[in-house]
């Protein structure tokens, strides 16, 4: 490649970007301008379950694939930094569990929904972070962050949230160790294990210039991204549904202070439940004050966060279906205990 062509093309990629990101920032920026303008030109409604469905979905949708493109694109270029063998040496190296602590307390400063935690998860997928550490962060970026632990210490007190933080960590960490022991990646999707393979058999190239680097981002959202998107277009849609008909009453009567069933049930209630930290909190508040649990609602909201159907769709593109079946076992097991301590403790 010549100097001066080679300078034409960064200048291109140098330009294209000067405008991609201010657009991007807006366009994030203005997704629940957007999403609620699309229902009023619908005159539709927030008030109603049909609108609220709708906007859910205007809303997440352009959201997680702005995301995924986003991250997958600067992966990629990061990735020309730094061999995936390297990073997965540094990681696997460390005492066993110390990479998913890290993992899981990164997840704690990254307040995504499950379905927006997918992207960076597929990201460190494809730079070789071993698979456990990944979903210690895949479990802990929706379930233990700041907008949680806001929203509970405000409700319930330091007590709760406290609770919440300590034992929410201890779920995505054990979580990721027991799945990290199990040897499972024979079961990411052969494309996934097709990118680790290439980016491992490949050092990064310290003569690289910009251009290349870009191309490899680009050229990582083309791969990643345009197998992904209809997935997950079909798991927000399916979550948008739920989420604008969750019937509160019905959920209150499941989750009473006596019955032992009453945990399991709200957590097996909850898969199928698809909203962020911010939705599910008016919902704990609801259901509390109908007279359920308070052990239970909280096992109910960590898996409506932690393993909502949208996401399994989504990551069945990535991951075969016994690893999405053991992740979500292993994961409600967890969850389950949590929901029985909290309501021995409080």
């Amino acid at each position: 490649m010549t100097t001066t062509l080679s300078n034409r093309l960064l200048q291109r990629w140098l330009l294209g970007l000067l405008l991609a990101v201010p657009l991007w920032l807006l366009a994030y920026a203005g997704l629940d301008t957007f999403a609620t303008a699309v229902i009023g030109l619908l005159g539709l409604t927030r008030a109603t379950p049909l609108g609220e469905a709708l906007h859910f979905f205007f809303y997440d949708t352009p959201k997680v694939l702005l995301l995924l493109t986003g991250i997958v694109f600067l992966m990629g270029v990061v990735q020309t930094f730094f061999a995936p063998e390297r990073t997965r040496a540094l990681l696997a190296g460390k005492r066993l569990g110390v990479g998913n602590v890290l993992a899981a307390s990164l997840g704690i400063v990254t307040p995504f929904c499950s379905c927006s935690a997918v992207p960076l998860f597929i990201g460190f997928l494809s730079a070789g972070v071993p698979l456990g550490i990944t979903f210690s962060f895949l479990i802990a970026a929706p379930m233990v962050n700041e907008v949680a632990l806001v929203m509970l210490f405000g409700m319930f007190g330091w007590k709760v949230a406290l609770l919440y933080l300590g034992l929410g960590l201890l779920v995505a960490i054990v979580s990721g160790l027991v799945i990290g022991q199990l040897r499972m990646e024979r079961f990411l999707e052969d494309w996934v294990q097709k990118i680790a393979r290439s980016d491992a058999m490949h050092a990064p190239d310290e003569a690289l210039n910009w251009t290349q680097r870009f191309d490899a981002g680009g050229r990582h959202v083309r791969e990643i991204v345009g197998k992904v998107w209809p997935w997950v277009i079909a798991g927000i849609a399916l979550g948008a549904g739920i989420h604008g008909y969750v019937p509160e009453d019905f959920m209150a009567a499941i989750m009473g202070r006596d019955a032992w069933w009453s945990v399991p049930a709200a957590v097996l209630l909850g898969v199928p439940m698809y909203t962020n930290a911010a939705g599910i909190i008016p919902i704990v508040e609801a259901l509390i004050g109908k007279g359920a649990a308070l052990g239970t609602v909280l096992a109910f909201m960590m898996s409506v966060i932690a393993l909502s159907a949208p996401e399994m769709i989504i990551l069945r593109k990535v991951l075969k279906p016994r690893l999405i079946a053991t992740f979500a076992g292993v994961v409600a097991s967890g969850i389950v205990l949590v929901g029985f301590v909290f309501n021995a403790v409080l």
